[in-house]
């Protein structure tokens, strides 16, 4: 195969990695792209992941501000940058994000296992120059904020499945997938007793998006991913699973979920034929003197 059938648009259209070299993005930049939304990516007609269209990569490039304005909008910091972006110390910083004042938009797990949350820096900035939170910036934090803190609050893994959730919604293509989008965020437990009909979770489990892959499958950091990704809070617990039954009521009607054919039965078989007693060989009625008195005849 040529070089040039390799590299050729799939019916005008690009994969991921591809589309982000056209952008001049990291691929971690480009990703970060499409989940804010920034980048809108269609499905892969051919059943693969998803791709993005030329005439999206025009747009983006006709943008003014291009590409500088793109990069700026996807541009993510740890705890340390984003103090200073802000303007405030560390420990405040991390107390803001704690309180959901500043919401993570990704996160990795260091060589020590522990989690990095990231911000946008973009929205850091608009935080800082809002003028309502000079108080929370630079002054003593609330009585009320403070007790919440003490009590062990940390809002950071819930809101960034909150905002991981928009990600996903706003790559669902039908109601299933809309369905499994919701279900990524609950444990299976939750999910059996919501959906009992096995042949329905099965084929929601389908369209379950999996967390964000950190270590190898069944690693120490793909379980801690996994529990990240997974709501442990009543009240979330509670929202997602009223939001899941009421996806999973649109799924039904815009296509039942599968089951095995049933198996019509047959005309019922005949029973075994006993064989009928083969019979004796008939004796003449002369028994062996007939049969001497023939011979003699």
């Amino acid at each position: 195969m040529s070089g040039d059938t390799i590299t050729k648009p799939h019916r005008l259209s690009w994969a991921p990695s591809r589309a982000a070299r056209e952008l001049g993005l990291k691929r971690r930049e480009f990703d970060l792209a499409v989940h804010l939304g920034r980048i809108r990516t269609v499905p892969d007609e051919g059943g693969g992941g998803r791709r993005v269209a030329q005439r999206e990569i025009e747009r983006l490039r006709a943008e003014e501000g291009f590409p500088e304005r793109l990069l700026s909008a996807v541009k993510a910091v740890g705890a340390t940058e984003g103090a200073r972006i802000m303007e405030v110390t560390a420990g405040r910083f991390t107390r803001l994000a704690r309180l959901g004042l500043v919401v993570p938009v990704s996160f990795y797990l260091n060589r020590y296992r522990a989690i990095v949350w990231l911000y946008l820096a973009e929205e850091l900035r608009q935080f800082a120059a809002d003028e309502k939170n000079a108080q929370l910036l630079n002054g003593r934090t609330p009585e009320g904020l403070r007790d919440q803190l003490d009590a062990g609050l940390d809002l950071r893994p819930r809101n960034w499945r909150g905002r991981h959730l928009g990600f996903l919604l706003r790559q669902a293509d039908d109601p299933w997938q809309h369905a499994g989008a919701v279900a990524a965020l609950l444990d299976p437990v939750q999910i059996a007793e919501i959906v009992t009909d096995p042949y329905e979770r099965a084929h929601l489990n389908r369209f379950r998006p999996a967390p964000p892959a950190h270590g190898a499958p069944g690693s120490p950091a793909a379980h801690l991913a996994e529990r990240i990704m997974t709501a442990d809070d009543a009240d979330e617990i509670s929202w997602l699973r009223a939001d899941l039954t009421q996806a999973l009521d649109e799924a039904r009607r815009y296509r039942p979920a599968p089951r095995p054919k049933a198996k019509h039965p047959g005309p019922p078989a005949a029973p075994p034929r006993t064989p009928a007693p083969a019979e004796e060989p008939r004796r003449s009625r002369g028994g062996l003197l007939g049969w001497l008195r023939r011979r003699g005849e």
